[in-house]
């Protein structure tokens, strides 16, 4: 007989592995039954596009929970990326510019700060994790405090106070909502392009690196790394740094893409990128991940988003059907957890 033999078991270990996704085909299903047009090439342009930014805030949330641990603090290194990134690059006509004086930036350069900053504090976040022991979920709560507190501060100033940054100069906003190729369905968002290529580096760090080898091995089982020579301390700040990173780029251009930016924004976004994490495969528990995983969790979230507001459905069952995903999909993790044991 060719192949494995099909057994009770085998159904429901199988049932088990892909059930989340079972789930998520009779979404989009439900879906195109009441409203068919959903299934167009201009709806999946618009989910790759809402997608893109969620993803790269996922690669860098994905690898903090590959380690075992967690980072509360990304919603808020979102905001201060936007803030930071907007504050820099308001068009020079603008009569309301944060810095009035301050000449036109490559565009670039604004990005780069926003990455720096975000960067920095995810260096805290890991030394604070690695070196004085405190529980990531502590270490981060407090960061996403501090982040939040540093950010308002920056945004309530002189000349005109806590108002929204907005006329952004067209090169920025262009980046966040232009794109490649033939005008309309068939065209390619610039974000899109740069999360692909985000997530490409996310796939070689993870598979083709020592790095990658090492976040694994500490979150499957950190004293054991340790034994064969890991640094964890090293890889861990190394992990929440490059995390940071991720955000500040996330952070920049969901502002470009969206034409403003204040204080309270990426509010909620890290609950936002762990969900995506676990629904894409990435275990609660530490040591079990894959980018293609991380990348199909964030679009089964954009296309609930994108889907249930396609069909008019409620913000509030909106809600409701994204929580009842997010346990069915811890709920099988630990399930796969203890069926390994």
């Amino acid at each position: 007989m060719i192949g494995k033999k099909i057994t009770v078991k085998s159904i429901q270990d199988f049932s088990v592995q892909y059930a989340i996704y079972f789930v998520f085909v009779a979404l989009v299903l439900v879906i195109t039954i009441k409203e068919p047009s959903f299934l167009s090439l201009h709806n999946f342009r618009n989910i790759l596009s809402m997608s893109a930014t969620r993803i790269i805030f996922a690669m860098g949330m994905g690898a903090v929970l590959i380690t075992g641990g967690v980072d509360l603090s990304a919603g808020r290194m979102v905001g201060m990326a936007a803030v930071l990134s907007a504050s820099f690059l308001q068009s020079a006509e603008y009569s309301r510019r944060m810095y009035p004086d301050l000449p036109v930036l490559p565009l670039i350069l604004p990005i780069i700060i926003a990455m720096v900053v975000c960067g920095f504090f995810g260096l805290i976040n890991g030394i604070v994790i690695s070196k004085l022991k405190v529980p990531a979920f502590i270490a981060t709560l407090g960061s996403m405090v501090a982040v939040y507190g540093a950010t308002s501060l920056y945004f309530d100033r002189p000349p005109y106070g806590a108002q929204p940054i907005g006329g952004l100069d067209r090169r920025f906003t262009t980046l966040g909502t232009g794109y490649v190729g033939f005008d309309g369905v068939y065209s390619i968002p610039y974000i899109v392009i740069i999360a692909a290529l985000v997530t490409f580096i996310t796939w070689i760090l993870f598979n083709k690196t020592t790095y990658g080898k090492n976040i694994y091995a500490i979150g499957g089982n950190a004293d054991a790394a340790r034994v064969s020579g890991v640094n964890v301390g090293r890889t861990l700040v190394i992990v929440y740094t490059i995390a940071g990173i991720c955000y500040g780029l996330g952070g920049s251009l969901e502002a470009a893409r969206t034409g403003g930016a204040t204080n309270n924004y990426g509010n909620g976004y890290e609950l936002d990128a762990i969900a995506a994490c676990v629904v894409g495969g990435v275990s609660n528990l530490g040591g079990i991940g894959t980018v293609p995983g991380i990348v199909i969790g964030v679009l089964i979230f954009s296309v609930i988003n994108y889907g249930l507001t396609f069909i008019n459905m409620s913000p509030y069952w909106q809600q409701i059907v994204k929580g009842a995903i997010i346990i069915i999909a811890v709920a099988l993790d630990i399930r796969k957890y203890l069926a390994k044991r």
